[in-house]
């Protein structure tokens, strides 16, 4: 199973980085479209636009519409979730739930897929409440047999570069979660984005792998000047035998870079 996560494009129409954000989110789709193999499914993991606005979020479905891959959303802390839900739950039906959160299962694939809500309406870090809590109880328990992967836009780990070190505003409420993860011993998995770098934990012993953003002119770390430009998403390869393998690829066309580069491979960070 491949899955295909793309987070944080903070998709804006006006200011001076709105025509950027549009061609890096058209960018990371067109070459999606053009892998192969193809994903089996593809997942934003929030922050979706950046003002939260129906126009906004109407462009991005229209980017989105493009993809060849089902593609699942989610809300980041700059989702209004109204406004996602107005632009996205007549093609996701799994929006459509009556629930004040974002949060659903997908049942389509070898590997089950959570998506939670951590939006907060208090600050930028993440919440669990105990309503998700139980949410998240119930959806892990619906089906007994299959791994879960879990979606979440704040990662529920200590992240140790950066200016802060954890993303939800209440500890007690990132252990709640940590705590429900690892109950089952079905959780292989958590996917977040938010802190706008690649990084990698653990829940217990579950790994957490966090995606950085599309959105080129927001990333944080250090890069060479040819791949400052070039939008960059993460693709997970799911093996029954060994889990997941996340590899960060950057969407090409980019400057300096040859189509024979890497013997014809993809375009990959571990080619460069």
């Amino acid at each position: 199973m491949i899955i295909v996560q793309i987070s944080d494009t903070h998709l804006a129409l006006d200011g001076p980085e709105g025509e950027r954000r549009l061609s890096d989110f058209a960018r990371v789709i067109d070459d999606i479209n053009a892998l192969d193999p193809a994903p089996d499914v593809i997942v934003h993991t929030g922050d979706i636009v950046h003002h939260g606005r129906a126009d906004e979020y109407a462009e991005a479905a229209a980017i989105l519409a493009r993809a060849r891959a089902p593609v699942y959303v989610m809300a980041g802390n700059k989702d209004e979730r109204a406004n996602l839900l107005g632009a996205f739950s007549s093609s996701q039906h799994h929006l459509a739930t009556g629930s004040p959160f974002i949060d659903y299962a997908v049942e389509d694939f070898p590997v089950r897929l959570i998506m939670l809500d951590t939006l907060s309406a208090a600050s930028n870090k993440g919440d669990f409440c105990p309503a998700r809590l139980n949410r998240l109880t119930a959806m892990i328990g619906a089906e007994p047999e299959k791994p879960i992967a879990v979606f979440t836009h704040h990662p529920p780990i200590e992240v140790l570069v950066g200016p802060d070190r954890y993303h939800f505003e209440n500890l007690d409420a990132m252990q709640a979660l940590r705590d429900a993860l690892t109950r089952s011993g079905r959780v292989i998995q958590v996917f977040s984005g938010h802190v706008h770098r690649p990084y990698a934990g653990r829940v217990g012993s579950i790994p957490v792998t966090v995606a950085t953003c599309v959105a080129t002119a927001l990333r944080r770390g250090e890069y060479p000047d040819t791949m400052k430009p070039v939008p960059l998403y993460a693709i997970h390869r799911h093996d029954p035998a060994t889990g997941f393998s996340t590899e960060t690829r950057m969407a090409g066309p980019w400057p300096g870079r040859r189509e024979t580069d890497c013997h014809g491979t993809s375009h990959a960070l571990e080619c460069s």
